[in-house]
């Protein structure tokens, strides 16, 4: 599972994890979700953003060749929920405990910003305060977790290292 703040090479990396495993990769389904609608998202569209993500994860885990790498899970939700809306779908966080995953990769804020129209906090205070919040959200999950930095091959490295451990 990789996660992060936004802008972070998150999707970067989870390329790369699935080129370099043989394997498939979820995409962010936030973005699809997102891009398809025309007009600014809402608090029912995280639901519905949520559900697509756990759709796209089992759907792809049946094509995936050992693991299956995810660019983000419904902890970015929760994250962004509680955020902008200071609450959480109770759906979303009953799934948030159902679902396991092996492995976090944290991804750091040395990427640099760039604009997508869809990303919504570049200040580099905002940056670190979502990243803190991650790191506090996968110390106490539970799961290992590897912080990711560096430029592209290092973060890849780091990455493939971090999974090669759990076997």
């Amino acid at each position: 599972m990789v996660i992060g703040p936004e802008c972070t090479g998150k999707s970067t990396l989870s390329k790369a994890l699935a080129s370099a495993l043989h394997t498939v990769w979820t995409p962010e389904y936030a973005r699809e979700y997102l891009e398809s609608i025309d007009r600014p998202y809402n608090e029912d569209d995280l639901l519905a953003i949520a559900q697509g993500q756990l759709q796209s994860e089992d759907t792809l885990a049946q094509q995936a060749n050992r693991y299956l790498i995810c660019d983000t899970d419904l902890q970015v939700i929760k994250v962004w929920s509680e955020h902008k809306y200071k609450r959480l779908h109770p759906w979303i966080q009953s799934q948030i405990a159902e679902r396991h995953y092996a492995l976090y990769l944290l991804t750091y804020i040395d990427v640099p910003w760039q604009y997508d129209a869809l990303r919504e906090h570049p200040d580099e205070s905002m940056r670190q305060y979502f990243y803190d919040v991650y790191k506090a959200l996968v110390r106490e999950s539970g799961v290992p977790w590897m912080e990711i930095k560096g430029d592209e091959n290092t973060r890849l490295k780091k990455a493939l290292e971090a999974i090669k451990r759990l076997n």
